[in-house]
């Protein structure tokens, strides 16, 4: 059957109704099932991977993965898994050479081939998740070759492991996302070594959170049925995805609604079979689900009033679990992400925190290590903690100081000259997605790529090294964000080297199709740039409990908005005729739904406010746009069902769109009011006008100096950014329209590298300087307005008259990201 794309296609939304309901369901489901004018299928494989018939290198199809009995059991694990992805990629179970996969001191007979000189291991000793793979040939009587995977310790030879799985075209997401394995009947290594680690960071993980409409449900009611959510099934899955992606450490979901992770000892015992890292947030001290495990009286988790009881809460965690792995959150909040109670005052609080941390170093001593100082912790200054620890808190030199962002991927505080000489090091941890005020952000992953690695990568650059955390919510949809975030805390300067498009090319090649990698880039990178300008959680301009009010957007700049968006959804459906079969569910949920989403909840919204705006003056155009935000709402649906079917309905229910509920209504977007439908057929809207804007915007790319050019950033897809090792100059010529002109400047909204210094830079238009500071005050009104815009405009003052003229841009710390120069008349 030929089906071509006019049939099949999802429609445009529109306002004459045109989706056509349950059938437009049906032919979409149908394009999954029977797509047309696909490419040939061909798998991402690593350079050193040859997939001729007739190659001469070391034969992997069939071959047999050989362990160590007394190797951990991580080793069993992912060898067990390699096992399973050769015979899944080659069809082949027996025929191929010898894989030997061990950890130094644990295999021996990889150390007798380092013993005699045959594998060269000198740089894994002692080394940090670190590993080899190499060829070698005759490693031992009746053995003709064998490729060898050693690591240096049990998480480096997994990561050796699942790297090979990964090179051979197995993605990390093949399970989270459907990214089926592609079929290579021949697959050969080509003679050689290659080698891997340390990692950049030494501790690199991900916070599940705010699962209450994803993650857990799902869970509850369709992974682990019969059981209220996120048990040892469903862990397994996480800590599986954790070792591909080359990740250590979790910290595991702590809302009401799941189960607390250590209230179950299997989950425990088993994160430790798999070698990962337990850590708990800046809310749940020595690995404590306060929410789920504080069974007193929730005034009672008062240091002040109940020392005993809570100093026993604790010590049972350490006790319990001091023989496992783990990284002990230290210090004290309220019992669900709230302040500290019993302390009115500052120095109150700073005794009782100073206090506390003994306290818990004492326990830690007892019951995981002696030398305590040896025993990873961490201590996170978020929230009002950041507060006490500016009035001089004593954090011991070991503990590792966690700095977070501001919730919105713009981090508050950097490493201090002086803390970076601290033997603990530094942390970030950072939001992928959040609930909470201004707006929560729980749907649709839309942080950049690009803001990932300017924070991240000037964290680093700044000293914290130790560990990287992020929030990641349910884990779907944020695959390529936190895949990014991960990447960058293996190897900062590899991903670096890639830069972000390239980075992202790569990772469409891999998880979508190797044949249409650079133009999925560039629909992710508008997908990206559109949504920074207000992700579609944000979409309403009052929070709530405020007086509702207009966007400030007029109704053709609306309509200009959405053609952007409807033209990056024609060309996510122009490639959705060319997928591969075995990459449809990957290609709908890493990108087909949240490109088609986002614009359908712009449209939604653009169009109910153009009906409004339009109601009292233009009542057949209003009902038609009533028409078109109704028919988006109902694609948004269509589209959430679609995905609740795909791998016969392997993700019900996993997709939450916001609003999903009624509960944290302070902090969530309030729910749309559609126009009620006409009593007659609405007129289609049309343009009403263009957009007409007499404002001059300077061509960043055109200014000469030091700036770096930053892309995949801001509205126009790239932005100037300084530097945090030298003062920044840069200096352009532009020509102005006679009239007068004022000069504004819009700033992504990042913080300065100091401890709560202001953003500074200097404009100087002909000569004369313009000494701009911008106070960055987490919480205020125009830090709301910031993190919801993305974007600090502020006007220079002075007006300039039309003309030539000379512009000079001066920055003398990093941190500083200016996204346009505008001219705008007086």
């Amino acid at each position: 059957m030929v089906v071509g794309e006019a049939e099949w296609a999802p429609e445009q939304v529109r306002g004459d109704g045109g989706m056509g309901g349950a059938g437009t369901l049906r032919r979409f489901i149908l394009t999954l099932c029977l797509l047309l004018f696909a490419l040939p299928a061909h798998a991402q494989l690593a350079g050193w991977i040859d997939v001729r018939l007739d190659a001469a290198g070391l034969n992997l199809a069939g071959a047999r993965v050989v362990t160590a009995e007394g190797d951990h059991d991580v080793v069993k694990i992912a060898a067990e898994d390699l096992r399973h992805d050769l015979t899944t990629v080659t069809g082949k179970t027996a025929g191929g050479d010898q894989i030997w996969v061990g950890t130094l001191g644990k295999n021996p007979a990889i150390d007798r081939l380092i013993a005699t000189g045959k594998l060269d291991a000198k740089r894994l000793d002692g080394a940090w998740e670190s590993f080899v793979i190499a060829t070698i040939e005759r490693p031992a009587p009746g053995v003709p070759r064998v490729l060898v995977i050693a690591g240096s310790d049990r998480r480096g030879t997994a990561f050796g492991i699942y790297e090979l799985s990964r090179a051979i075209g197995v993605s990390p997401w093949h399970w989270w996302a459907d990214v089926t394995p592609l079929k290579q009947p021949a697959l050969h290594v080509r003679p050689g070594t290659h080698r891997f680690g340390p990692p950049s960071v030494k501790y690199r993980g991900i916070f599940i959170n705010d699962e209450d409409w994803g993650l857990t449900p799902w869970s509850a009611t369709v992974f682990e049925p019969g059981t209220r959510g996120m048990g040892p099934k469903t862990y397994a899955k996480v800590f599986e995805l954790l070792l591909r992606l080359k990740a250590n450490t979790l910290w595991p979901a702590m809302h009401k609604i799941s189960p607390a992770f250590n209230a179950n000892p299997d989950n425990a015992k088993l994160a430790d079979r798999y070698a990962i890292v337990m850590g708990s947030s800046h809310a749940e001290p020595m690995l404590r689900n306060n929410v789920g495990e504080w069974t007193a009286d929730t005034h009672d988790y008062d240091y002040g009033k109940n020392p005993d009881g809570v100093r026993a809460y604790w010590e049972e965690r350490a006790r319990t679990n001091g023989k496992y792995e783990s990284i002990w959150t230290l210090g004290m909040r309220g019992i669900h992400d709230s302040g500290m109670q019993g302390a009115s005052d500052m120095p109150t609080r700073k005794r009782f925190l100073e206090s506390i941390i003994a306290d818990q170093r004492a326990m830690l001593a007892r019951h995981v290590s002696p030398q305590v100082e040896r025993v990873p912790q961490v201590f996170t200054p978020y929230k009002e903690v950041l507060d006490i620890y500016r009035a001089g808190l004593a954090v011991p030199g070991d503990v590792t100081l966690m700095w977070p962002d501001d919730n919105f991927g713009y981090i508050r505080r950097f490493p201090t000259p002086a803390e970076r000489k601290r033997s603990g090091g530094a942390g970030i941890y950072y939001h992928l997605s959040y609930l909470g005020a201004p707006l929560s952000y729980l749907w649709l992953s839309t942080t950049p790529p690009a803001l990932i690695a300017e924070e991240m990568g000037r964290a680093f650059d700044l000293g914290a090294d130790k560990m990287w955390i992020a929030n990641v919510g349910d884990i779907k949809p944020a695959e390529l964000a936190t895949d990014y975030f991960l990447s960058l805390a293996w190897d900062v300067p590899g991903t670096r080297a890639l830069g972000v498009e390239g980075w992202t090319r790569r990772w469409t090649a891999e998880n979508i199709a190797t044949s249409e990698a650079d133009e999925i880039g560039a629909i992710l990178a508008e997908y990206h740039r559109l949504d920074f300008a207000r992700r579609p959680e944000h979409l309403q301009w009052y929070l709530p409990g405020q007086k509702a009010r207009q966007s400030p957007l007029s109704i053709a700049e609306a309509d200009a908005r959405l053609a952007q968006f409807d033209r990056n959804v024609a060309r996510a459906r122009a490639i959705a005729s060319r997928m591969p079969e075995q990459r449809r569910e990957a290609f709908f949920e890493l990108l087909g739904y949240p490109v088609e989403t986002a614009a359908s909840a712009n449209r939604r919204f653009f169009a109910a406010e153009a009906h409004d705006r339009l109601r009292d003056t233009d009542l057949p155009r209003a009902l038609g746009h009533g028409a078109e935000a109704r028919a988006a709402d109902a694609r948004i649906a269509e589209l959430t069902e679609a995905y609740d079917k795909l791998v016969d309905g392997k993700w019900r229910g996993f997709i939450a769109v916001e609003p999903a509920d009624g509960q944290w209504k302070s902090y969530r977007l309030t729910p749309p009011i559609l126009p009620a439908p006409a009593a007659s057929p609405p007129v289609t809207p049309v343009l009403v006008e263009p957009v007409t804007k007499r404002e001059v915007t300077l061509d960043l790319r055109k200014i000469v100096g030091s700036w770096r050019i930053v892309p995949g950033l801001g509205r126009n897809g790239l932005v100037l950014g300084s530097r945090v090792d030298r003062a920044v100059t840069g200096t352009t010529a532009p020509a102005l329209p006679a009239g007068n002109w004022r000069a504004v400047i819009d700033l992504i909204p990042t913080y300065a590298d100091g401890d709560g210094e202001p953003l500074r830079l200097t404009l100087r238009i002909d000569g004369k300087a313009y000494p701009l500071s911008i106070a960055r005050n987490t919480g205020d009104a125009a830090w709301v307005q910031a993190v919801l815009d993305n974007r600090i405009s502020i006007e220079v003052p002075g007006g300039i008259a039309g003309g030539n003229h000379r512009i000079e841009l001066l920055a003398e710390s990093g941190g500083v990201l200016i996204e346009a120069i505008r001219f705008v008349p007086t």
